[in-house]
């Protein structure tokens, strides 16, 4: 498996984008969805990441986004066809890379309760559970993290 920044912009990008938002829409209400579109991915602020195997398919992607006084990790997804293969830790160790290496002390994300596999992912590789931050508000459906780096 090789991860590269990319552009989100690509089809094959575009439909694991479309399916992680089908299935956050099937889990949570509108309010509780906190997406972030293309356009914004695109922006200078985001570093889009994408994981490919060794036939050159995308099999998940990620992106941190630089908040400034922190990096926020969003639109976190793995195909559902390549789960439990590693391919979600390995992205979120590129992320971190790049986090500390953009002088970032923290990350942070926002999660919603009915995923359980994304927050063991998440528990493992060391991020805590928080207060919102930033422009998020409670929310029952929604699980908020953070790790120091």
């Amino acid at each position: 498996m090789i991860v590269n920044a990319e552009t989100p912009d690509q089809p094959e990008v575009r439909d694991m984008l479309a399916r992680l938002d089908a299935y956050c829409a099937a889990l949570y209400p509108a309010e509780s969805n906190h997406l972030m579109d293309i356009a914004s991915l695109m922006q200078g602020d985001a570093l889009f990441l994408v994981a490919r195997d060794v036939d050159g398919a995308a099999v998940g992607c990620a992106a941190l986004v630089n908040k400034q006084e922190y990096g926020e990790v969003k639109r976190m997804f793995v195909d559902e066809r390549k789960r439990g293969l590693g391919t979600g830790r390995k992205l979120l160790e590129h992320l971190v890379m790049f986090a500390r290496m953009s002088g970032l002390s923290v990350l942070r994300l926002e999660t919603g309760i009915h995923q359980p596999e994304a927050i063991g992912l998440y528990e493992r590789l060391g991020f805590e559970r928080r207060a919102p931050f930033g422009d998020y508000r409670e929310d029952p459906l929604s699980l908020f993290m953070e790790m120091p780096l």
